[in-house]
This record gives structure tokens, sequence and C-alpha cells, in this order.
């Protein structure tokens, strides 16, 4: 379609009055550098026929210096024509349209490269987003302003212009080459009819992606939750249970339908995108997103759940803050129900956040609605996001995950499998967390307290503290459908009605949750802050000098740098010296100057705070600490003994920090650490036996502070080893041994300055025993005593000289005896 003298000009006065109030920006520009650079012809093509979509298009074009697509192609030895088309072509000034609906631009293109006239040619899809609201059935407002699925008429255009044009969004798609669609030899009509295809099908999964599914008004959504047989089937129950009437019974389930759900509004979402634009600006240095462009592609067909790490209650509003900024749809948030405070509760939920209790027990009412909505969430292919973590991580670890949340969407998702369900595991990672002053009671030993979004306001009056930068990881999207396929092959064949519940859930829901938990870790974004945390953590006096703290870390980024956690995994750019600068800037690290040189140390409030960003990457830390830790009492270990006392720890750590390797990968990452150790100069191989280095070299000194990073894990489980061996068999339940084990830790932590949240983390010892019993190590009996392996202190004592010092296994012997005494039950 060329432009006429008439059409030039009525394009031009159209441009110019735009220009006055719209405002335009490219979302996830898609790279066209390749289509650029091979010299073919490019074609824009829009979705349907709209002169103030092409306008927008063409400033978009024009700012980032792309080919304009008013502006002439010439295609062959053709006429020139103008670098766009409509996948729905506009008709000619008498009304006349092709009757195939097939663009003559596209028709002409197929012909030229059919006639070998050009080699290839690109059409690029391009769709324009005059804001980012899905359309609500009963809301006027919406259906005459927002981008919706309608059909959109001149006058809706226009005040769509007045009202959005502030805040109006190009989306470039990834080019589509012609040829390849050409030389399938279909033949012309059917090769146009596939493209056409193609891009119908591309538009409608991007609009779908950008603006979400249809939304049904939130009263007529809570009124049809009711309908449903299984919340029925609940109702008549829950009126039999309390003697009440069934009108009442219904009244109660549309009073649990308005407690949980969103009220979604694009306003709130706008008012929430300026709010945090300029908070994110005023508090953090900069927010930096990686891996998003395998959201993208995933987002287009399928059910997406985010499943974040949660360590601030700013977590849920930064990620849908860059969610929308990057043109993909705000999730579905699942918020406690102690966040459903006046003002703030209902900005939440019009931002996304549907609300839910935190326990269901004792009210099969609450739970079939909430379980209803949630499928209807799922099946309209809503995206959803929710903690698996349950709260937030006090300790900066990830949390043993909670599994109701992946319950109900397993047994949704095998209720009706029309959308595949996708999760995305999101990493968070502050350089400084903003609840860190409160965490720090809890970190010191404090009873947790209760959650509450007012810590926030706690810390506004020291926005004066810089708080760095804060890392968005997205992980590997993790497909439900190929997941159940490796744990229970046979699921398909299992239809199953809301109400049942397979043998193999629970088990399969466990698995999920570690399996996304792994996820997160391997998204992990390493930070300064993280790494300096390591170091100066691991020092006997939690100080280094200068020279030696480079060193440190030095040899930490060049560890992870050549043996990656995973390709997930991020790291700081710069060198041990940038990194210590950028640390002391946030005030987290303390100086002292002599004659000699500079010292670095941490300080008491510093020191218990930076465990917390420690523990952010002790997982990758893991297994090279433990490798490290063979070495300290041993100069020389075979390759065996590594592989059998590595393979005998492993469950228990991979248990406790989520380690992504199995088993069957391990003696292959354990040959890839031992390597770089040699190469770093930490061991070296002799005969067959891995050596280290003198004990009055920089390297052995380097080798100890590594295996320190894993040292209060590892005392931990020979604690908890050493109590169950003097409590004997039979002697203690689970319970029983768990308070010993906290009890012996707060002893050993005065006699020996620990001072690590580990060693006062209950649920750390509940966990440690339970792996125990999952191993076989333990078992209980009828009554709940627990039994232990006849072969335990042999193993236990093996791994302990192995990684601990001789004076440390004394000790914990000799507290462990000491209570084992005091508090052992008669047996």
């Amino acid at each position: 379609m060329t432009l006429s003298p008439l059409r030039r000009l009525a394009f031009g006065t159209l441009r110019r009055l735009m220009s006055l109030w719209v405002r335009s920006e490219a979302i996830s520009p898609s790279p066209l550098d390749d289509a650029l650079d091979s010299g073919h012809p490019l074609f824009y093509v829009l979705q349907q026929s709209s002169a103030s979509d092409l306008v927008v298009l063409d400033s978009e074009c024009r700012k980032a210096g792309l080919p304009r697509p008013v502006l002439p192609v010439q295609i062959g030895r053709g006429d020139a024509e103008t670098g766009f088309f409509y996948l729905t072509p506009e008709p000619d000034w008498l009304g006349r349209q092709d009757k195939r609906g097939i663009s003559p631009t596209l028709d002409r293109l197929v012909t030229a490269l059919e006639n070998d006239e050009i080699e290839d040619a690109c059409i690029v899809p391009v769709m324009v987003f005059w804001g980012q609201s899905p359309n609500r059935e009963t809301s006027p407002w919406k259906l005459i302003f927002a981008d919706s699925w309608a059909v959109t008429g001149r006058l809706r255009r226009f005040l769509r212009i007045l009202i959005l044009g502030r805040k109006t969004r190009v989306q470039f798609s990834a080019p589509i080459h012609l040829r390849e669609l050409v030389e399938q030899e279909k033949g012309h009509e059917r090769t146009l009819r596939m493209v056409q295809r193609i891009l119908r099908v591309h538009f409608r999964n991007q609009k779908a992606a950008v603006i979400g599914p249809d939304l049904s008004h939130r009263r007529n959504l809570v009124k049809g939750l009711i309908h449903d047989a299984q919340v029925r089937q609940a109702i008549a129950e829950e009126a039999e249970r309390e003697k009440i009437p069934l009108e009442k019974a219904e009244r109660r389930a549309l009073a649990y339908g308005n407690e949980v759900a969103s009220d979604y509004s694009y306003i709130a979402i706008r008012f929430l995108e300026l709010v945090l634009s300029w908070f994110w600006n005023k508090i953090y240095d900069g927010i930096r997103i990686n891996n998003i462009e395998g959201v993208r592609e995933i987002a287009h067909g399928h059910e997406v759940i985010y499943v974040p790490c949660h360590r601030s209650h700013i977590d849920y509003l930064l990620l849908s803050y860059l969610l929308f900024t990057n043109g993909l749809t705000p999730p579905h948030i699942a918020a406690g129900i102690n966040l459903n405070m006046p003002v703030i509760g209902g900005l939440l939920r019009r931002g996304g956040a549907f609300f839910m209790r935190r326990t269901f027990k004792g009210n099969p009412l609450y739970t079939a609605v909430f379980n209803e909505y949630l499928h209807t969430l799922f099946s309209r292919g809503f995206p959803v996001e929710y903690f698996v973590e349950g709260g937030r991580s006090r300790t900066g670890r990830m949390l043993q995950p909670k599994t109701g949340m992946l319950a109900i969407t397993l047994r949704s998702f095998l209720r009706s499998h029309r959308l595949p369900i996708v999760f995305v595991p999101v990493y968070i990672g502050y350089e400084r967390v903003l609840e860190g002053r409160t965490y720090l009671g809890e970190l010191r030993g404090a009873s947790k307290k209760k959650e509450s979004i007012f810590d926030l306001f706690k810390v506004l009056g020291a926005l004066k503290q810089r708080f760095g930068q804060v890392a968005v990881n997205f992980g590997e999207p993790i497909r439900l459908a190929e997941f159940l396929d490796q744990q229970q092959p046979d699921w398909r064949s299992q239809q199953l009605a809301p109400q049942f519940r397979p043998e193999w859930l629970n088990e399969t829901t466990h698995r999920l949750a570690e399996h996304i938990a792994c996820g997160l870790n391997e998204a992990a974004a390493v930070n300064p802050v993280n790494l300096v945390a390591t170091a100066l953590l691991s020092s006997s006096k939690l100080a280094l000098d200068e020279a030696a703290l480079v060193r440190v870390l030095d040899l930490y980024l060049a560890l992870l740098r050549q043996t990656p956690y995973s390709q997930h995994t991020t790291l700081p750019e710069g060198d041990g010296r940038a990194l210590i600068a950028h640390v002391q800037e946030m005030e987290l690290l303390a100086e002292q100057k002599d004659a000699l040189g500079r010292i670095y140390y941490l300080d008491e409030q510093n020191a218990v705070l930076m465990t917390y960003y420690r523990n952010n990457v002790l997982h990758i830390f893991a297994l090279p600490a433990l490798l490290a830790s063979f070495f300290q009492s041993s100069g020389r270990i075979s390759r065996e003994q590594i592989l059998r006392y590595t393979r005998a720890l492993y469950p228990y750590l991979q248990a406790e920090l989520f380690i992504r390797w199995n088993l069957d990968e391990l003696d292959a990452v354990i040959d890839q650490w031992l390597a770089a150790f040699i190469d770093q100069g930490l061991l070296t191989l002799d005969n067959e036996q891995y050596v280290r280095p003198a004990p009055s070299s920089r390297q052995f000194v380097l080798l100890t502070l590594l295996a320190r990073t894993i040292t209060p894990t590892l005392q931990r489980f020979y604690m908890a080893t050493a109590l169950i061996l003097h409590c004997g068999q039979n002697q203690v339940s689970a319970e029983e041994l768990e308070n010993l084990c906290t009890v012996m830790a707060q002893r050993l932590s005065i006699l020996h300055g620990l001072n690590a949240p580990e060693f006062f983390d209950k649920t750390l010892f509940r966990h440690f025993i339970q792996t125990l019993l999952d191993e076989g190590v333990l078992r209980t009996d009828a009554a709940g005593t627990l039994s232990h392996h006849p072969q335990l202190a042999e193993l236990a004592e093996g791994a302990a000289k192995r990684v601990l010092t001789a004076e440390i296994r004394l000790s914990i012997r000799q507290v462990a005896l000491e209570r084992g005494e005091e508090e052992t039950p008669a047996g």
C-alpha cells in the first residue's frame, strides 16, 4: 500500500497532533540487528487497521533508529511499497476489501519469493497497547478506554487516546522469515493462509501475555463460585453441620469469596507503578533483571505461576512492578490475611492480591471456596504468584517449603489441564533488605514476631542509609506436566473428581516443593555483600587485613567463575577491591587504619546481620567448603576417600540447603571443584592423592577460610548425632531430641563464642532429624521414641574427624553427655 499524497498529508497532520499528547515507549524490543544486517526487505505487521497505532509505531522506529514503516521498501524489481501492512487489511475508499482477507503487500511478498525476485523477507509483528488494562465486562469506562479483546471502534479509539495516550507501549516481536515458509512448497494460497494463521496465533498469545485474559467483574466471579458442585456440596454440609438454613450457609460462602477474591484494577496498577517507580529510585541504586526473556516465551499459551523466594514485604510489589513495566501481566498474588488492613489491604487487593487464612483446618466451606477460586484463576489463564516458603526468611536461607498452595495447584491441574501450568522460580536478592533491623532480634535468638506490613514504616527513618541494588533473576521454568510424567507416568489416565486425592499426591507435592526450592537457589544472585559476609564471618575474629580480604574475595570470584553453580546464577562485576569499596559505602563494613595498613572488620550489630547475607549464598559454597574441610585435619586424601565422605554427608546438606545436584551427578561435580582448587593453588595432585598446601602458606589460610563457611552447619549435625548416641536407643522422641539440640546449641554458643542464627533455629534441627529418619539412620517405634543405626557412632566419628577440630568435637561430646544425664527420661 503506497501512501498517496492525500494520505501522507493526513498522516503527517495526525502525527503532529498526537505528538502533543501521546507518550510512548518500547517494551521488550526484539533485537532486529540480524534482520537489518541481512539486507533483506523488512516489513512491520499490525493486527488491525489503525492510523493511531501506525503513528505510534512510526514514532518508536524513529527513536530506535529502525526503518520507518511509512517509507518505501523495494521488493525485487517491483514498485516501492510502504514498510508495513495490516493482518486484517483496511478497505479501500469505496469500502471494498480482498475477500480472502489477504494484505496486498503480503501477497506481493510471497509472490516475489516464489519467483526468486528476492532472497528473503522479514516480517515483524508489532502490537501497540494503550494502557495494559484487562477488560471488565460490566465496567463501561474500561469498555470505552482500555485495551481489551473487544473490537475497537473509531469513537472508542479517540477516547482511548485521550485517556490512555500518556501511557502507550509498543511491543516488537522477533522477525518471521518468509523464505522458510515458502520453501515448504504448499502453494501460493496455502502459504498465505499459513502466514496469516501464524500471525493470528501470535497476536492472540501476545495480547494474553501483556493484558491478560478477559476479567469478569469481581461480584460475578464470586457469585459464580457457589454454583460449583464441590462448593454446593460444602454449603449443604455446612448447613447440616451447623444446623442453619441453606440460605445462611450460602451467604457465608459468599462472604468467604469476598474475603478471598482480588479486585484487580488498572487504576490501582498505574498508581502503584508511579509510587513504586519513585520508591525504587529513592531507596535503591537500581534493579538488575536477568533471564526475563524466557518468561516472555513461556507466557504464551501457558498458565504461569510465579514462585519467588520471600525475603521482604516488598517482594510481591517488586515482581508485579517489573512484570508490568516489561510488558507482562501482573499476577494475582496470594497474600496472608494479616495484610488485609484498612487502606493498605484495599490497595493490595486492587493490585491483584487475594487473601488467604493461615490455616484452613476446621473450616471445610472456606477450603472449598478458596480451592474453587484458585481453580477459576488457573483455568482462565490468569498468572498467579505465591511463596512456597510461606513466610519471610529471617535467617536469609531458603525456608522449608509449605506445600498447601502446591497441593491445591496439583489437584486443580489434575481436575482440568486445559492450560499447561508452568512454575517460574524468581530469586530476589537484596544487598540490604529493608526489614534488616527488625530481623536482628530474631537472628540473635528472639522469638519470631507476627508479620506486619508496618515493619516497612520502621525503616523510613533510616532512608539515609544506602540499600544498594536489587537483583531479580528468573530461573528455569518448571513444566508441571513434564514433572508429573517423571514422577507418576500414568497420571493422565487418572481423571480425578474435584474432591478425590490420589495416594501419591502428598509425596509428589513434597518433591515438587523441593524441586522449586532448588530452582530458586539455582537462580541466586551473588552480590558484593554476600561475598564480603562469607569471607569475614569465616575469620576467627571477624576481621581481615586489606590484602587478605582482597585475596579471599578474588579467590571466591575465580572459583565461582570457573565452576558456575548454574547457568541462571549471576555474579558481581569487578574484583575484590571493588567489592570492598561497595560494601564500605553501604556502611556494612568497619575499618581501622594503622601504620601497617587497613583492617576491615564487622562490629557486633553488623556481624549478626551479615550472617543473613552469608546465608543467601550458603548453598553455593556448601560443597566446595565441605571439600576444603577434609584437608583441615589431613594433609593428603585420595579421590576415593573424598567421594566416600562427601556422599555420606551430602544428603543432609542437600536437604537443608536445597543444593541442585543429585547423587548421580555428585562425583562429576566434585571432580570439577577439585580441578578448580588445583588451578587456584589450594591443592596439588601427587600420585593420585590430593595434597594440601603447607600450613604456614597463604593458600592454606585461604583453604581454611573456605572450609569454615560450612563449619557451623557441620557442628549442628554433630551436636544432634552426639545427643542421639548419648541418649541411647528408644529413650527420646523426635520433639524431645529437637529441644535438647536447641539447649545444647545455646550452651555451646556461649562456650565458644559462636554467633550464628543456625544455632538458634529449631526448625533446622527438626529438619535434620527428619532427614535422618528419611535416610533410615533413625527409626521410630510405636511409642514415638527414636532408635539409631548400630554403625551411627562409627560413621559419625569418622566423618567428624575429617571436618571438625578435636577441641570442638570434645566440647560437643562433653555437653551432650551432661545434657543426656540431666534431661534424658528414665528408660
